[in-house]
């Protein structure tokens, strides 16, 4: 099912925004960078402790956040078949 690099998610991107030492984090990015690999997308992580007040206002209970080209997609944990199927179909 994986397009391969070059495929329909070719210039994505999945930004996921997650703490060091948090153990939902860790196994999200697993998820994340496995599906990534796959479709030819690209992995950006970004630290909560590090972002600015209100962004950790907004997500500090819900960690890890995902983004899939900066639209929230998913929070505490990340469904592969779901972040695939975003990934790959149509913009």
């Amino acid at each position: 099912m994986a397009d391969g690099a070059g495929g329909a998610a070719a210039g994505r991107t999945v930004t996921m925004l997650g703490r060091s030492g948090c153990h939902l984090c860790d196994e999200a990015l697993g998820v994340i960078e496995r599906v990534c690999a796959e479709v030819g997308a690209s992995v950006e992580v970004r630290d909560l402790d590090s972002a600015p007040q209100a962004e950790r206002d907004d997500y500090w209970d819900k960690i890890p956040v995902t983004f899939v080209d900066g639209a929230q997609h998913d929070f505490w944990r990340v469904d592969e078949r779901r972040l695939r199927k975003a990934l790959t179909r149509a913009r």
